[in-house]
């Protein structure tokens, strides 16, 4: 078995599709969208739907949003404890786990049962066997403690229903030197094709993470669309 999945007690998933094909979006009707971050105000974004699985895989995305280079900027070395938090189709999971190697693993959390199957489907398909999937909730990406290196989340942050939650319980989960890394569309650039509360700013990422006892360490913007910003325990 390529992976196997620790089912612990599934909170029902949210069920809204956001797909965006320049421009193109779906959304579940009665998505929460008025729903506010309480320290920055921000709208928080309605979670794509496991129905949007393929889309996230689509050719286009890295001349898109470039994530190979992402992935060389974060600098992960092999043999490390690396999360991919909301992994959706696996699309970063897959490389990720190529960079820390046969002695390293990725975790590789969802709230979907749906994207969890998707991409232990995927696993097995492609032969990759380190990784472990993780049924997450809403509120507890059910990661053990003082595990990992890095946390990564692409585009998957400004989605929380309950962000200061998952961060109180991210924190544990970090090794002393450890990085929370969030991956998100630039709010401060009008031009992205992405729908304004799929986008964060720094200043919005830093008031709610600082909140909750994060330190800020720095943004790389190296991305076409979307800023690198890291946060330490």
């Amino acid at each position: 078995m390529a992976s196997f999945v620790r089912l612990i007690g599934v909170r029902a998933a949210l069920v809204a599709a956001a797909a965006v094909a320049l421009g193109s979006w779906l959304y579940a009707a009665g998505a929460a969208l008025e729903d506010r971050h309480p320290v920055s105000g921000r709208v928080i974004a309605p979670v794509m739907s496991f129905e949007g699985a393929r889309w996230l895989d689509r050719p286009e995305r890295e001349f898109e949003e470039q994530p190979s280079k992402a992935i060389k900027a974060l600098g992960i070395k092999a043999g490390q404890v690396v999360a991919d938090v909301g992994a959706g189709s696996g699309y970063y999971t897959i490389r990720l786990a190529k960079q820390v190697g046969p002695n390293g693993r990725v975790y590789a959390t969802d709230i979907q049962p749906e994207m969890i199957v998707f991409l232990q489907r995927r696993l097995e398909r492609e032969r990759i066997e380190n990784v472990e999937l993780v049924q997450a909730t809403e509120t507890n990406p059910r990661l053990p403690e003082g595990r990992f290196d890095l946390i990564l989340m692409v585009d998957v942050y400004h989605e929380l229903s309950q962000p200061q939650e998952v961060l109180r319980r991210l924190r544990p989960a970090l090794k002393p030197d450890g990085r929370l890394v969030l991956i998100e569309y630039r709010k401060e650039s009008a031009w992205v094709p992405i729908r304004e509360e799929h986008k964060m700013s720094v200043k919005e990422a830093r008031m709610e993470l600082e909140a909750e006892g994060y330190r800020f360490d720095r943004v790389i913007d190296v991305l076409p669309w979307q800023h690198i910003l890291v946060f330490r325990p």
